[in-house]
């Protein structure tokens, strides 16, 4: 899964810690390249996991999309910016662009924002999840601690309550300390976190339903404000 250009790199070694048992899972691990592995990053995104049928993308396994993004792929490279998603012109698909409006008003490069999912095996939807998910995400959590650690992040961005509650029960983020509600009639909330470390850790609704690039629904200023 590694070549001699990656094996001494940050990102090559944290690959290192994708369970065996996932390589041939439909799935991916990293939604961004080299370049957000490459120093150190106030941030971390994380979502619940890889969407899309595995039945009809059999071959994109963790293994492969792990060496495309390894050997392949640009340096600067972000999944939700360069990707072309449903045919679409890369990052105008679905939860892209929102995903992008965020990072934007946050002032950071996609390509140097690392990324990935609680658990890396792939479904049409968190309810049609075929495996154990509390079995696979303790075996994906260990990936995730190294990130946290040999990066510096300070703050983790949950997309939804699934990620959000996992995420925060193994980080130890239990005391609130910020606060967003959507100014519309759903008046969904987003909530800031903080560990014991330090470690804080931001919970908002899921951008493939939520629409951040309203000034009505985006979580975009809490999540500045968690950062500091």
């Amino acid at each position: 899964m590694v070549d001699r250009r990656t094996e001494n790199s940050k990102l090559g070694e944290i690959s290192r810690l994708i369970p065996e048992s996932l390589h041939q899972k439909s799935g991916a691990v990293f939604y961004s390249g080299r370049a957000a592995y490459s120093g150190q990053s106030p941030l971390y995104m994380i979502g619940v996991n890889p969407g899309g049928d595995p039945g009809a993308r059999p071959n994109e396994t963790v293994s492969w999309h792990t060496g495309r993004v390894l050997q392949e792929m640009p340096d600067n490279w972000s999944a939700y910016r360069d990707e072309s998603w449903r045919n679409a012109r890369p990052g105008t698909s679905g939860m892209q662009p929102r995903v992008l409006h965020m990072l934007e008003r946050l002032g950071l490069d996609p390509g140097t924002v690392p990324a990935s999912n609680v658990v890396f095996s792939r479904s049409k939807r968190e309810s049609t999840f075929s495996g154990d998910f509390q079995k696979e995400a303790r075996l994906c959590w260990p990936l995730h601690l190294a990130v946290i650690k040999m990066l510096r992040v300070r703050v983790i961005v949950c997309f939804g309550r699934t990620a959000g509650k996992w995420v925060c029960a193994e980080a130890g983020a239990s005391r609130q300390i910020g606060e967003f509600v959507e100014a519309n009639r759903r008046r969904w909330s987003s909530g800031a976190y903080e560990a014991a470390s330090g470690l804080r850790v931001v919970v908002v609704p899921h951008p493939s339903i939520a629409d951040w690039s309203s000034p009505f629904s985006d979580p975009s200023d809490l999540v500045k404000d968690t950062l500091g």
